[in-house]
């Protein structure tokens, strides 16, 4: 029987499950499970459990199954990666608290975690420092100024400039994450500029030394 699920859009499938046939939860589950998995990958850097954000990624993909509503949302993809997102990262703040750990012991400005046009992992540092309107190249950071740009991150940094933050090191755009907090674009997208530049004012005064 669920091989005849592919013929049929994601839409046309929930409104059978909506119906009473179970089955097309566990095709849908199953369906979707690798976006689940490569989301898991992006908030690893975020200080989570690959497997504990796979298991609340599920959850939140079950959510999707029993939430969607095509008159409201967008596609069922769509909604789907946000309720996937949203999951996880309520996950991962629900751990913080548990730990108590600042934002500079979970997000190193060295860390890896994207590629260049080479392929090749970059460092955040730098990827952040282009993003602020200065190149790799014009950048000298040692790792002693890192660690003094990280407690300006924990210092300056409001709590939804933190969440921000979190959000785009998962390689999400300003638009994704105003869905995934719940906040609107604009503000969003104000708060990410208010990051990046904070963060060109205090690579000027590390290299300016």
């Amino acid at each position: 029987m669920n091989e005849d699920y592919a013929l049929y859009s994601d839409e046309e499938l929930i409104i059978r499950l909506r119906d009473g046939e179970e089955s097309v939860t566990e095709y849908l589950m199953n369906k979707y499970k690798n976006l689940v998995r490569s989301k898991a990958k992006s908030m690893y850097i975020l200080g989570a459990d690959n497997e504990d954000l796979i298991q609340e990624g599920m959850i939140g993909l079950f959510k999707a199954l029993r939430d969607y509503d095509s008159g409201r949302d967008a596609s069922f993809l769509t909604f789907a990666d946000l309720c996937v997102s949203r999951q996880m990262y309520t996950a991962v703040q629900a751990s913080r608290r548990q730990k108590h750990i600042p934002l500079n012991t979970y997000v190193s400005l060295y860390g890896n975690v994207s590629m260049n046009h080479d392929g090749e992992e970059e460092e955040l540092v730098n990827v952040l420092a282009s993003h602020a309107g200065q190149s790799p190249e014009e950048v000298v950071i040692d790792r002693e100024n890192v660690v003094q740009l990280e407690q300006m991150f924990e210092r300056e940094l409001s709590s939804f400039e933190k969440q921000v933050l979190d959000l785009y090191l998962t390689s999400m755009g300003y638009q994704q994450i105003a869905r995934v907090l719940g906040r609107d674009e604009k503000s969003t997208d104000n708060a990410l500029q208010r990051i990046k530049n904070k963060l060109k004012r205090a690579i000027n005064k590390t290299t300016d030394r």
